[in-house]
């Protein structure tokens, strides 16, 4: 079995898609609450 070292696994893989994650999370939560605003201001 392979000697564990820490800090020499290549993670370029997983922060290319958690900066994708987060780029949509924060994109969708724009997106709702311009809905959101857009709604209170139609039926007001």
């Amino acid at each position: 079995m392979a000697e564990h070292k820490h800090g020499e696994m290549n993670v370029d893989v997983q922060e290319k898609t958690f900066e994708g994650f987060v780029t949509f999370t924060i994109r969708s939560i724009i997106a709702i609450i311009g809905i959101l605003l857009f709604m209170a201001l139609v039926n007001s």
